[in-house]
């Protein structure tokens, strides 16, 4: 079964957003460390830590500059996301991003559900 894993946030103005997180809900949001592979500098990316972690909760994301109209962002983590990928279609969904390497990170896709929600996919680095 695949788990949330976390989410992120598209902000128009990032220092505002986070800002506005850190008063109203006291999550810490650091600034990603910068990987010219990932282009965090361009997306402004910021790592959010909501709390401790425990079970039943979600407690790490991310706040980054908006580049579409996109909206908030879950991530599943998954063993196989080549396998899950492959059946997206085959299920009436549709393929968003493909599975793409993130050095450091993982694989990550990102799909459309048969309503036309987003989701992305992550499959972690292996160590």
């Amino acid at each position: 079964m695949a788990n949330l894993s976390h989410f992120m946030i598209p902000a128009d103005d990032v220092d505002r957003a986070r800002h506005f997180y850190t008063a109203l809900l006291g999550w810490k949001i650091d600034p990603a460390p910068a990987a010219d592979t990932m282009g965090i500098a361009a997306m402004q990316y910021h790592d959010i830590t909501t709390g401790p972690a425990e079970p039943g909760a979600l407690n790490t994301g991310g706040l980054y500059k908006r580049h579409r109209n996109e909206p908030i962002l879950d991530f599943a983590r998954v063993e196989d996301i080549e396998g899950i990928v492959s059946k997206v279609e085959m299920l009436g969904g549709k393929i968003a991003q493909p599975v793409t390497a993130i050095p450091g990170v993982g694989l990550t896709a990102m799909i459309l559900d048969t309503e036309g929600n987003l989701i992305g996919l992550w499959t972690p680095v292996t160590p």
